[in-house]
């Protein structure tokens, strides 16, 4: 089952774990790549870094999840961009609070909320970054 397959507002805890899910992917390419771009000194520190981004990005998706399902189910309007806002905004309010700057949080805030309001958006509308591919 893919995210877009149930209806908004509906079985959170299944969207919640697919967005978990994907987030702890991004976390550990992500920490993959930063490891090799910035040798650690010991294998204990490699292990350090690769858990602390890894389980903030996962933390982040399943705060995005919740918030976005729990804010349609709420507010009665499922297929409404501003959950998405909604949600983004509340993973970037972690990231502010786990990195303890107020600035942070806010910037992060209106980032990601913009990012997944326009993911929906765009979901909604079907805009597309690439077009068919031409056999």
């Amino acid at each position: 089952m893919g995210y877009w397959d149930e209806p908004e507002g509906t079985d959170c805890i299944e969207k919640t774990w697919i967005t978990t899910k994907l987030a702890t992917a991004l976390g550990l390419v992500g920490s993959a790549y930063h490891i090799v771009a910035f040798q650690p000194d010991s294998a204990l520190e490699a292990l350090q870094r690769a858990t602390n981004a890894t389980v903030t990005l996962a933390s982040m998706g399943a705060i995005f999840g919740m918030a976005t399902c729990l804010s349609a189910h709420v507010r009665e309007a499922p297929d409404e961009p501003l959950n998405y806002f909604i949600g983004g905004c509340a993973s970037g309010i972690f990231l502010g609070a786990k990195t303890h700057s107020a600035m942070t949080g806010t910037s992060a805030c209106l980032c990601l909320g913009t990012l997944a309001f326009f993911t929906k958006v765009g979901k909604m509308e079907g805009w597309r970054l690439a077009g068919l591919p031409k056999l």
